[in-house]
């Protein structure tokens, strides 16, 4: 005879046979569970049970149940709702504590909570002479005492059930709603809750079921009175005594109450919030499949809605060429980050540097988002310092666009302006014509889920453009197109950001994008500015070693020597034309294309010369790119063409000479 087996579904990578020495455990552990609901049905008697679950005081125990669970899911959801916002959203003293009491009526024995409430709100408790004296108010052998203690031991289902959603919603959603103008209680209730709902209706539902089969701390706080406090659990409890029969047809009752609950909760109880799903292909009326994901198609020419094919289409009112005000910037940032900047209305600033520099806290500081810097933030004549983020007019587009999933793309970009008080019909119509000149009007029915990733891009910034701020932040806003979609939606960027009243700053790692959108390029280091100036100076003279490598350049650091030679942060010296004074710092610039690559020892001019092994060799457009380790100088890159490569029968390992003429280095002072 075959040995029974357990088989568990692996996800995504087919069948997985569970050991016998687990299988068994878990088969017992399943008939265990399983037994004493096989008892009640087994037990039941079938051809009564109409009439137990009719008699009179069964359906006035039902009634009475319902009214007590509802009261006590009102109750859970006006207290629990925000006591799990609470907990997943501020840090203060004693937040472990609070969130163990929350945890306390769970594992706390019912008939124990029944006490516990006596001595809180009995006639003779804490609070109960109190409530009775100023309210008249008597809980105990009362409905509403009954109401107080089911909602005692089911509101911590609810609570945590919503903690874990909140918990897994990024902020990022509810930043972006507060950049956009929308007042804390706004984005609780437009965007919080509408992307938790699953975990909110897990929750609720547990809370009433769990309030529905109430027992303990309702019989030792409120009593056991019919039509009172006798709800259907009490009416169990007292039927067993005289009719086991009818007893056990009212637990199937509650049972199947139970069984359904949990099934309708299939698959949400454990739903994470603010989850995006790939949208299936859409077809359009043209024929063409746009496929999420897929390269952007050049932009099609507007057409109004409900135009015939082929009609010129109405002109309909531009936003960017209304009259607006002009909005300089001065900040003066504290903390973590210790700047200043200032920039005339209309200027695209481009924020760069290394992985921890400062980038995306500076934009938190002026936004009023962060504890780490603090921004003294003026936007053309108003200071805006001791504002909240929600009236700092600084719109926000964070590197996913944060677009809300339960709003269409009219929606979401019409969302700045309701929250500012526009009136619904005429904020849709300017939200409309901001995604028509960002040609997605044709998409604004749509859910995020169904938008492509320039799709998405493109609504993100009419969203922020639409809020009519004074100042725009976007952060690596291209850094998920691909290259086709990327230089698309750049082009309309700055387009658009030609006619903005007020200052944007781009924070970017791509050279491009830097120097295509930008005015200024502003380069931090460890929170300070390192560089400030038009892209042509940093495309000239970087002043850091990593924005150096970001325009594709070599970059080493060193210190000017008595020999006029520089002698490198790493290893080796570097001859240079017109050396530092000795001591003094100097970033030594080379261009790849300045560095010649030799399989034998090069003769002639060139004075820096090192040998050296291949390490990588990558394409970049029409040329090569040949990275150069070296025991005598830093890796160097060199650019060489394709044809040279092969010549020199350039690959990863191969020995090679290198050689930098003196006149090819340019210096820049640190």
């Amino acid at each position: 005879m075959s040995r029974p087996r357990l088989r568990l579904r692996a996800p995504a990578t087919g069948r997985t046979r569970a050991p016998l020495a687990l299988a068994l455990p878990a088969l017992l552990a399943i008939a265990f569970l399983l037994m004493p609901l096989i008892g009640i049905l087994a037990r039941t008697e079938w051809g009564e049970l109409g009439a137990h679950l009719s008699a009179p005081g069964v359906t006035q125990a039902l009634k009475l149940s319902m009214l007590v669970s509802f009261w006590a899911l009102g109750l859970s959801l006006l207290l629990g709702v925000p006591l799990a916002w609470l907990l997943a959203r501020v840090d203060f003293p004693g937040k472990a504590f609070v969130r163990s009491l929350v945890l306390l009526p769970m594992v706390l024995p019912p008939t124990v909570g029944g006490v516990a409430l006596l001595l809180g709100f009995g006639r003779r408790g804490l609070l109960g002479p109190w409530l009775e004296s100023a309210f008249g108010i008597v809980l105990p052998f009362h409905t509403s005492g009954a109401v107080v203690a089911a909602t005692f031991v089911s509101m911590p289902f609810l609570v945590i059930s919503l903690e874990g959603a909140l918990g897994g919603l990024r902020p990022g959603f509810e930043e972006t709603a507060a950049s956009l103008g929308a007042s804390p209680l706004r984005v609780f209730g437009t965007v919080t809750l509408p992307m938790v709902a699953p975990g909110l209706v897990a929750g609720a539902a547990l809370t009433w079921a769990r309030a529905l089969g109430e027992f303990g701390a309702t019989i030792t706080f409120a009593g056991n009175l019919p039509g009172t406090t006798q709800t259907l659990p009490l009416q169990v409890y007292l039927l067993l005594q005289e009719s086991p029969q009818a007893a056990t047809s009212l637990s199937l009752l509650l049972l199947a109450i139970a069984m359904t609950v949990l099934v309708g909760l299939r698959g949400r109880w454990s739903a994470g919030a603010g989850t995006r799903v790939r949208a299936p292909e859409v077809r359009e009326p043209s024929g063409v499949v746009e496929a999420v994901g897929a390269p952007e198609a050049p932009e099609a020419p507007e057409v109004a809605v409900g135009a015939a094919p082929g009609t010129v289409p109405a002109p309909q009112e531009d936003p960017e060429k209304n009259p607006q005000e002009r909005w300089a910037l001065h900040a003066a940032v504290t903390g973590s980050d210790e700047l200043t900047l200032d920039a005339e209305p209309g200027t695209t600033i481009a924020v760069v540097g290394p992985n921890g520099a400062g980038k995306t806290t500076l934009l938190r500081a002026l936004l009023g988002l962060t504890p780490r810097a603090h921004a003294r933030l003026r936007l053309g004549e108003h200071d805006v310092t001791a504002l909240p983020p929600h009236r700092r007019k600084v719109a926000w587009v964070p590197q996913d666009g944060a677009l809300f999933p339960h709003l269409s793309a009219l929606g979401n970009t019409a969302y700045g302006l309701r929250a500012q008080g526009v009136r619904r019909a005429a904020a849709r119509g300017e939200a409309r014509a901001w995604l028509d000149r960002l040609g997605v009007g044709h998409l604004a029915h749509r859910r995020p889920g169904q938008l492509s990733g320039g799709q998405a891009q493109r609504v993100a910034l009419a969203r922020a453009l639409a809020a009519r701020p004074r100042l725009l932040l976007l952060d690596e806003p291209l850094a998920a197109l691909d290259q086709t979609t990327r230089a698309h939606v750049r082009h309309l960027l700055r387009r658009h950001l030609d006619g903005f009243g007020g200052v944007c700053l781009v924070v970017t790692h791509d050279p491009v994008e830097a120097v295509s959108l930008a005015d200024r390029i502003l380069v931090l280091d460890d929170g300070r500015t390192l560089q400030d100036a038009p892209p042509a100076e940093v495309t000239r003279h970087p002043r850091s070693p990593w924005v150096a490598r970001m325009l594709g350049r070599n970059a080493w650091p060193g210190t000017g020597a008595a020999d006029g030679t520089l002698v490198l942060a790493g290893r080796g010296r570097l001859v240079v034309a017109d050396p530092p004074a000795e001591g003094a710092r100097a970033l030594a610039v080379i261009a790849p294309e300045a560095v010649s690559v030799h399989r034998e020892r090069p003769g002639g001019s060139p004075r820096n010369v090192w040998r050296g092994t291949v390490r990588e060799v990558t394409a970049a457009g029409s040329r090569l790119r040949v990275l150069v380790v070296s025991d005598e100088a830093p890796d160097l890159v060199a650019e060489i063409t394709p044809q040279a490569a092969a010549e020199l029968g350039l690959a990863d390992g191969a020995r090679v000479w290198t050689s930098v003429k003196a006149t090819e280095v340019s210096l820049v002072a640190l």
